[in-house]
């Protein structure tokens, strides 16, 4: 039985998984990205593919491949991963294609999200739908009518560059500023000034130059009341870029992923509070929350449902 080959490329770690018609994951590996050379990442993309299924020729095994990357795509298959070292114009479709023998396409990871997410996640089945990634970055992949918004440029999605606030905000002009204030470096951040500026919290009796987003999570979990504000007010900054996205594209779901997915509890009634302050009344109150339960494997499902689609465009 063929499988499609779903490969999630990202600046850190690398998966790939053989995945069925029905989006069943029946094999899967991740190996930490090879950041030594160019070539690297393409190297393992290409050993992950022959080691999933045993000793079957990728020809034999997959149907097609398909590849989400942490960067953009151009229309000529190239892709531009400023976290991945020398890719700045990658011929990663056509590198894999020749070595695999197989049809290859290449999607960045926001658009992979939510291809998922409607494939076999919280927003199955439908055909207008956000999902917001919130890790140490924040991108949106966003579906209007069954098809992916993608912009002149290849750049839609690019949510952490939403401006939500009259204040001026540090390193905005460098890494956008909802992702300024809301990412997880963000949340780490705010809590190490607020230490330095002689505010109580338990987080005091860590070393403030290491606290991490996890750390105020779990203060946050015991009560911290320096914690629960930062995550309070970050939630209101994500309602009021949400009240943007639902303005903008009257989605019929948003569904929150990435990192922060898993302290949704910590923000979302700020959230919901800020988004029905700003966003247009009437869509609003049609739009769905949800929060994704696919974890890592939600970029994977969406490549899979790409190659599937590529290979039933063939016959």
């Amino acid at each position: 039985m063929p499988y499609a080959l779903a490969v999630d490329l990202g600046g850190t770690k690398c998966s790939a998984a053989a995945i069925d018609r029905k989006g069943r994951i029946v094999s899967r590996r991740t190996v930490s990205v090879d950041l030594r050379s160019p070539s690297g990442p393409v190297f393992q993309i290409l050993q992950l593919a022959k080691s999933l299924l045993g000793d079957k020729k990728p020809s034999d095994a997959y149907v097609a491949a398909a590849v989400a990357v942490p960067g953009l795509v151009r229309p000529n298959g190239t892709v531009w991963a400023p976290n991945l070292p020398g890719w700045k114009q990658m011929p990663l479709a056509r590198r894999l294609r020749r070595s695999l023998g197989i049809p290859v396409l290449v999607e960045s990871d926001r658009n992979a999200a939510v291809l998922g997410e409607c494939w076999c996640g919280a927003a199955r089945g439908k055909s207008d739908a956000i999902v917001l990634m919130i890790g140490t970055g924040i991108g949106a992949g966003i579906l209007s009518g069954g098809r992916i918004v993608r912009g002149a440029h290849e750049l839609s999605g690019c949510a952490g560059w939403l401006t939500v606030t009259r204040e001026d905000v540090a390193l905005a002009s460098e890494a956008g500023e909802l992702e300024c204030l809301v990412a997880g470096p963000a949340i780490a951040r705010a809590a190490q000034k607020r230490l330095r500026d002689g505010e109580a919290s338990s987080l005091a009796q860590l070393d403030a130059s290491k606290i991490t987003a996890h750390d105020v999570a779990a203060a946050a979990r015991q009560g911290d009341r320096l914690a629960l504000d930062i995550f309070k007010l970050s939630g209101r900054f994500l309602g009021f870029a949400m009240a943007n996205l639902v303005s903008l594209f009257d989605p019929e779901i948003i569904v929150l992923g990435g990192g922060m997915a898993a302290v949704t509890d910590l923000y979302i009634a700020s959230l919901r509070r800020a988004m029905f302050e700003r966003a247009q009344p009437l869509a609003v109150t049609k739009v769905k929350i949800a929060v994704s339960k696919l974890a890592d494997t939600v970029n994977l499902l969406g490549c899979a449902r790409l190659a599937w689609e590529s290979a039933g465009a063939r016959t």
